[in-house]
């Protein structure tokens, strides 16, 4: 392992940084305090060559309990966008800046609890292994945590999104969390521009 004194994922990344043993390293990781109170790490799953990378906030209860991104509601919503945008579910890679479950007991619920800025930065080594190991044409941002463990604190997802943005050598496109579909008051217009959203990530693929 790698160790440079750090309280961080960096801790964990293996010699090799390749997918496979990037997801073994990963189940380890105690980078940060999330790992105490999660079932276990929930890393990224698809293709080693995908043309889009798709970068969520962090397993929510149904991802935490199964230990694969994007299987509960807010998945569905998202499978249901990639295919009426024309984006091939197996061209896929899809991810979450946070690998473990941040919640707070209510009742006999857990409650997904947004991630504070140290937990993000802690976690970034993962989804930038990913990124170096997956070499996608396309990153679609889903949401304002993966926006700022990607494009940095000041970047707004409501100001910006649809747009084509630099991200190293390949495009960002950031859109809301379809997560946040579920909560609108109107799920028809937000689901309508989340689509848009992934329409414009396929065109720039």
């Amino acid at each position: 392992m790698v160790k440079d004194g750090n309280n961080s994922a960096a801790d964990f990344l293996p010699e090799r940084l390749d997918l496979d043993a990037l997801r073994a390293a990963a189940a380890c990781c105690e980078g940060c305090e999330l790992y105490r109170n999660a079932t276990q790490t929930v890393f990224g799953e698809g293709p080693r060559r995908a043309a889009y990378m798709l970068v969520g906030e962090q397993p929510g209860d149904q991802e935490d309990r199964q230990g694969h991104p994007f299987v509960g509601p807010a998945g569905r919503i998202l499978d249901k966008g990639l295919a009426e945008a024309g984006i091939d579910r197996d061209d896929v890679y899809v991810t979450n800046a946070i690998k473990h479950f941040s919640w707070v007991p209510r009742g006999k619920r857990r409650i997904h609890q947004k991630p504070t800025a140290a937990e993000i930065t802690a976690c970034q080594p993962w989804l930038m292994a990913e990124l170096a190991a997956v070499e996608p044409r396309v990153v679609v941002v889903l949401g304002a945590t993966a926006a700022r463990s990607l494009l940095g604190r000041t970047f707004k997802v409501t100001r910006h999104r649809g747009e084509p943005i630099p991200l190293g050598d390949r495009l960002a496109v950031a859109t809301i969390h379809p997560s946040a579909v579920l909560r609108a008051p109107d799920r028809d217009a937000a689901y309508a521009g989340f689509l848009d959203d992934l329409k414009a990530a396929s065109r720039a693929a």
